[in-house]
């Protein structure tokens, strides 16, 4: 049943669902990520092994989605005196994670190293973000 319900998390929107429900918790499209917080900031570090992240990679956040997309394109040649072989190996990944309401959009950053892309966003003061103003109500 918890399987069940991490489909249906609030914090994910519906094309996020529909793309999971199509392609498995790991299909053959989805990028491994993993979320964390660590002090202030959400760090969210995504698998992309072997992947110039200048040239194959983009990150973006639009209404308050990330989304790391990122395309692999392979090839290898072995040729002998007798044989040929080649191989080849390509394809296009995408992640989309909601974040936290009251991240702004410019204070994300991303770094890669190792094959493993590390975007970090500094979340907002709990204050700000779930303090409520009284609102006064006038009879009329």
């Amino acid at each position: 049943m918890t399987d069940l319900m991490k489909w249906f998390d609030s914090r994910r929107s519906p094309l996020d669902v529909i793309e999971r429900l199509f392609e498995g918790e790991m299909g053959s499209s989805a990028i491994r990520v993993e979320e964390m917080v660590d002090g202030n900031t959400l760090v969210v570090r995504a698998e992309l092994p072997g992947i110039d992240p200048e040239k194959d990679v983009d990150v973006t956040v639009t209404d308050g989605v990330l989304s790391i997309k990122a395309e692999r394109q392979e090839k290898t040649e072995h040729k002998d005196k007798d044989s040929y072989r080649s191989e080849f190996r390509y394809g296009s990944f995408v992640r989309r994670l909601p974040l936290p309401s009251g991240v702004q959009q410019g204070d994300v950053t991303a770094s890669y190293k190792d094959g493993v892309l590390e975007v970090r966003a500094p979340l907002p003061d709990q204050q700000e973000v779930a303090s409520a103003s009284k609102i006064p109500i006038s009879r009329g």
